[in-house]
């Protein structure tokens, strides 16, 4: 595909962007770790279009430059884990054909919030972690349907601006 690293590159401003405008959005349910994660937006709609190689490469970069930008070395951490969980189970479920893409989506979701626990549970050393599995779950899933619906319904637009070359 003709101009692929300037639309990728323009995928991660565009998680970059979402990640700045999710810093500004008060949500705060007293769990750490919960966000709304909309930067993963970029994430699936990049897995649809380009394929799983540059899905993992936006998420890595996504994660770390995302964590220098709006958080701490210990945020990159989580968000690495939580990003490469994430991204490879939707590689998995994408390859498959059988899932639409909110529920690849969603299960990404949880996903990324396992794998964030798990790095917790290793840092923190203490089984007290385990009892913000079930809210961090069903954060996931929620927030990972919206972005899965979203990214459904802006999919078929950017393929038709992609298939024209008119970006």
């Amino acid at each position: 595909m003709k101009n692929k690293t300037a639309y990728l590159g323009l995928l991660l401003a565009f998680a970059l962007i979402l990640s700045y405008i999710e810093t500004m959005i008060p949500f705060q349910i007293g769990i750490p770790g919960v966000k709304l994660g909309l930067a993963n937006l970029a994430v699936v709609l990049c897995l649809y279009l380009f394929g799983w190689k540059d899905a993992m490469l936006l998420t890595i970069v996504k994660a770390i430059l995302g964590g220098f930008m709006f958080g701490s070395l210990s945020m990159i951490l989580y968000s690495v884990a939580g990003a490469l969980v994430s991204v490879l189970v939707m590689i998995v479920l994408c390859k498959t054909h059988w899932f639409h893409i909110p529920v690849v989506s969603a299960s990404g979701g949880v996903a990324h919030n396992l794998g964030q626990v798990a790095v917790a549970f290793l840092v923190v050393e203490s089984y007290g972690i385990v009892y913000y599995i079930p809210v961090l779950m069903i954060s996931g899933l929620a927030t990972g349907i919206l972005i899965g619906v979203v990214a459904t319904l802006v999919l078929p637009y950017i393929q038709t601006i992609l298939s024209k070359g008119t970006l």
